[in-house]
């Protein structure tokens, strides 16, 4: 009997650590700002929840090292979440703030709606209720270049089916024509090449202007693959016109003329606010877990209420309900609080691994000096499961010194050099890559396998398919569409 007991109450308490654990992770998805609407949600559903003012305060304090230590973050990382007594009590704030400042967040500049801009505009022109239901139902289907990529066919079936409005194909393209004589010019083209034309078509009409149409609209795949001696035999000019033209008409243009807009629900009108700040003081740092999370407690009522139904033996029926339902909201507030502070206390860990891992970027903010590094490293620093990292890094952000940093960024993978100097990480090759076609002739481009023996000779043994991968990374286009005009220099 002793030992089924045992059994009994070891299973019991395994599950409850499965629980937490759980929840731990649920929370660990969560960004600062979706940490707030759930705390928010949580006090809301649960009366039994309330702010602790007394001890709604800052604790913060420093390590030799120059990092804001938290208080038993080793015990509980060791102990795999440990049980009620492991939790700590101290709240994960900015440093050397009081409750009642104002918690800093990097500033970032609101950008105009497209939308808006667009619709300011339509409003000024003389359109019929018709007209301005096809207009807006264009301006909205507008994707983050300021493109359409809709056709007048499926706008004309979305306004007569959505807003009850029977329109033709030929009335939207009467309208579309309308809207692409806003700005910002080259607005609701259906392609890069018609959004280059409708530019140009803004222009005063030169000479130049008019040849860099026609290279658009018949030699549009040529320029494309910077075939410049077959656009120069076609149109009958030199070298030295066709690169004029280009330089000062054609990549003038703006091929993503809604970029600099944000669209109504996109992610560009949404603000990122960091995590973790990360300040740097010379050959030290101080790392700070930020929100605005207050000290949650069990409210005073619930827990009298408690006290009460654990001493009191209920009689009637109604007590019984009473008392189960106060447990439950007991039982769970207190949960929540222990689950709250494990998260905390996770991800505060996990991040100071990062950090300590990558102490030569964190002080210097080069790139190159990143390390190697993969996410069961900081499983084995932490003694945390790799998902439990992998959940913690995701969607999260520091702001330091060097800008607002995902903290994925830390992460790149390690490659062996052929030198026997041991390993270096992928940022370092990208940026040795990035150096050779800065210096490449520009009129005969560096193929990828070239690219990939030069990178060899400097000690990156890489495959060719990972220097296409990494030449992507960087946005840098293949060969042939790096190929420059470069004209002979007069004898």
């Amino acid at each position: 009997m002793p030992s089924k007991q045992h059994l009994s109450t070891e299973i019991e308490q395994r599950q409850r650590m499965n629980m937490l654990q759980r929840e731990v992770g649920r929370l660990l998805e969560k960004n600062v700002n979706e940490l707030e609407d759930d705390v928010r949600r949580e006090m809301d559903e649960n009366e039994a929840l309330e702010i602790n003012r007394e001890k709604d305060e800052d604790f913060t304090e420093k390590t030799e090292d120059g990092e804001v230590y938290r208080e038993s973050s080793d015990e509980m990382q060791q102990n795999d979440f440990g049980d009620d007594d492991d939790v700590p009590t101290y709240r994960y704030q900015a440093n050397n703030r009081s409750r009642d400042d104002e918690y800093y967040t990097p500033p970032i500049a609101n950008e105009p709606s497209l939308y808006d801009y667009l619709n300011e505009q339509i409003n000024e022109q003389e359109l019929t209720a018709t007209q301005q239901l096809i207009a807006q139902s264009i301006i909205g289907n507008l994707d983050g270049n300021g493109w359409l990529p809709r056709s007048p066919q499926a706008i004309a079936d979305d306004v007569t089916f959505n807003d009850g409005v029977e329109v033709e194909t030929a009335d939207v393209e009467q309208v579309l024509r309308i809207v692409q004589q806003l700005d910002p010019p080259g607005i609701a083209a259906s392609n890069l090449r018609e959004c280059m034309l409708l530019q140009l078509q803004r222009k005063p009409q030169t000479p130049d202007v008019e040849l860099a149409t026609r290279i658009i609209s018949k030699y549009f795949d040529a320029f494309g693959k910077k075939h410049y001696d077959k656009i120069c035999t076609a149109l009958g000019v030199d070298e030295r016109r066709l690169k004029t033209i280009i330089d000062n008409e054609i990549l003038t243009l703006d091929p993503k003329p809604g970029a600099g807009y944000s669209t109504a629900g996109s992610e560009h009108s949404q603000q990122i606010t960091p995590d973790f700040e990360l300040d740097v003081y010379g050959d030290t740092f101080q790392l700070t877990l930020v929100n605005n999370i207050p000290e949650l407690q069990i409210s005073q009522s619930y827990s009298a209420l408690y006290e009460r139904y654990s001493k009191e033996r209920p009689v009637t029926r109604g007590e019984r309900e009473a008392m189960a339902n106060v447990r439950q909201k007991y039982d769970r507030a207190a949960t929540y609080i222990k689950v709250l502070k494990m998260r905390q206390n996770t991800l505060y860990a996990i991040m100071l691994a990062i950090v300590r891992r990558q102490i030569d970027y964190v002080l210097s903010g080069d790139e190159t000096t990143l390390h190697p590094l993969i996410l069961k490293d900081i499983a084995d620093d932490t003694g945390y499961d790799v998902s439990a990292v992998s959940r913690a890094t995701t969607n999260k952000y520091v702001y330091m010194p060097w800008g607002v940093k995902p903290l994925k960024f830390f992460f790149n993978e390690g490659l062996k050099r052929n030198d026997d100097q041991g390993e270096v990480s992928s940022r370092k090759v990208q940026a040795a890559l990035l150096a050779l076609v800065a210096g490449e002739d520009k009129r005969h481009p560096y193929s990828d396998d070239r690219l990939r023996e030069l990178l060899s000779a400097q000690g990156y043994d890489i495959a060719r398919r990972t220097v296409s991968k990494y030449r992507d990374v960087l946005h840098i286009p293949k060969a042939g569409q790096r190929r420059e005009i470069q004209l002979k220099t007069d004898q």
